[in-house]
């Protein structure tokens, strides 16, 4: 008999069995964990991170002036030794005597930029106008980037390359002259985007900073919701890394901007800092939103963060090695697309413009700071180096450093650059069972250790949809597939969003 008494019974006293799904329920709750998991994880990744890009950063103050004082006491009293070998410097010498050239004439060069006069210029102009410049800023400062470092490494390469080779390139003189712009124009764009957040902080009703800030949050749109792997959310970490540093710099060119006009009165930071905070703090709101969804929806664990950190622990350690092949300072541009010599000419800069050095004493006190400076690197430098050694024996890297693998260039395949290396399609399986698509260089004779911990989700993550649906395919099928790049191999800044595979 059906009866609405019946109906409304039967819905009062109905019972289900969740211990039914007990495995859909349980993946549920890991992943509430997972998410809870990300802030914590993500934000060691960064602390890390952010102190590695002021290593770096420090480095253009402090060693950068010693080191190119070293090389040209060499190059001076090169005739009193006699000529012992064919180079009259060591390629990293000529590398360092490039960099202090481009930062002197950079430096000389911003003198005819009048701040003062920008600064009124963009004030001057509407909210909505102010806004779109700022968007339009962010997106030239990640495309100058990706190719500034290019410039660069261009110029080292052209000034250091073997002799005895065939010349294939235009010159040094005409790469020195495109390093020199383009450092002079990169270090202008970061100077108006430091104006820009200037004239927002001393806006009246402070609107601007709220629409500034605001458009933090347009980010998440744009990312969540894409299909991201764990090379592609690599990137994007580094990126976000580089960009909260870049941040901090440029409030503490504000700060000192603003403390110049009201004659270093203490009291007025007090007036600057909730701005300050309120910028910070949406960096990381925005930052901690955006990964834990894109974790969410692509099914990355929270350790996948600790393997991005072992990475770039991996080329903090590799470039302390008597055969590195870069500087650590050019390793974290290229990783990060943080290019530090830009933003030190701007804070110089600045500096110089803010602070009047007058007096015995006030030279004393910019020996003591530079003092102070070097002794701040060292130390950062020393304790990098330890916790990167230890983060890159907890991933069980330690072979690399002994069996360094080739990097591929961009474009081509791994076979093609090297005869005695080929990149083969391999299956890997972690201590859980699970098995994963791998990419690794294997010599002809033995099989080279893996790169990372493989994690539980690789097999979701190195897989390409529609096409390694199925592992056991022909091997005339695995050889025309594009080769995915482990994270070691991912040494160039590309714009977020942008797919490896």
């Amino acid at each position: 008999d059906l009866s609405l008494l019946r109906f409304i019974s039967a819905e009062l006293t109905r019972g289900y069995f969740l211990e039914h799904n007990e495995a859909k329920y349980t993946e549920r709750r890991e992943r509430v964990y997972t998410c809870m998991r990300i802030p914590k994880e993500l934000e060691k990744l960064m602390f890390f991170g952010i102190f590695l890009c002021l290593d770096a950063f420090l480095y253009v103050f402090t060693l950068l002036p010693l080191r190119v004082f070293l090389a040209m006491f060499r190059f001076i009293t090169l005739p009193c030794y006699g000529l012992r070998d064919r180079r009259l410097l060591q390629p990293a010498q000529v590398c360092d005597m490039l960099k202090g050239i481009i930062l002197v004439i950079c430096y000389f060069m911003m003198h005819y930029v009048d701040y003062s006069m920008m600064y009124h210029l963009i004030r001057g102009q509407s909210v909505i106008k102010l806004y779109i410049i700022y968007n339009m800023l962010e997106v030239a400062d990640r495309l100058i980037s990706s190719f500034g470092q290019d410039i660069l490494d261009a110029l080292y390469w052209t000034a250091t390359e073997p002799k005895e080779r065939k010349r294939a390139h235009i010159g040094v003189i005409p790469h020195f002259f495109m390093a020199v712009l383009y450092v002079f124009l990169h270090a202008i764009l970061i100077m108006v985007q430091a104006t820009t957040l200037n004239v927002a902080f001393n806006s009246h009703n402070k609107s601007l900073l709220t629409i500034m800030m605001s458009n933090n949050f347009v980010e998440i749109k744009g990312s969540v919701f894409k299909k991201f792997e764990k090379n592609n959310l690599f990137q994007m970490s580094n990126s976000d890394i580089k960009e909260r540093f870049t941040n901090y710099v440029l409030l503490l060119i504000v700060c000192l901007r603003n403390m110049e006009q009201f004659s270093w009165n203490p009291d007025h930071f007090w007036v600057l800092f909730p701005d300050v905070c309120m910028v910070v703090g949406s960096e990381i709101a925005v930052d901690t939103v955006k990964h834990a969804f894109i974790t969410k929806f692509n099914d990355i664990t929270a350790d996948v963060y600790s393997e991005y950190r072992a990475s770039l622990a991996f080329d903090l350690v590799s470039s302390r090695q008597k055969n590195a092949y870069t500087d650590y300072s050019d390793s974290v541009s290229r990783r990060m697309g943080f290019i530090p010599l830009p933003l030190a000419v701007l804070l110089i800069r600045v500096v110089t413009s803010s602070i009047k050095v007058q007096g015995v004493l006030a030279y004393v006190c910019v020996v003591l700071f530079y003092c102070g400076l070097i002794s701040l690197k060292v130390l950062n430098s020393i304790v990098l180096l330890g916790k990167s050694c230890q983060y890159v024996k907890e991933a069980k890297m330690e072979d690399k450093l002994l069996n360094p693998v080739l990097t591929t260039t961009p474009g081509k395949p791994a076979g093609k650059q090297q005869g005695t290396f080929k990149s083969t399609q391999g299956i890997s399986t972690d201590e859980n069972g699970s098995t994963s698509v791998t990419n690794q260089p294997m010599h002809q004779k033995e099989n080279m250790p893996s790169l990372l911990v493989t994690s539980n989700s690789d097999q979701f993550l190195t897989t390409p949809d529609g096409e390694e649906k199925d592992i056991s395919q022909d091997s005339s099928e695995l050889k025309h597939r594009s080769a995915k790049k482990d994270l070691l191999e991912i040494d160039r800044f590309t714009i977020c969003g942008n797919r490896i595979d």
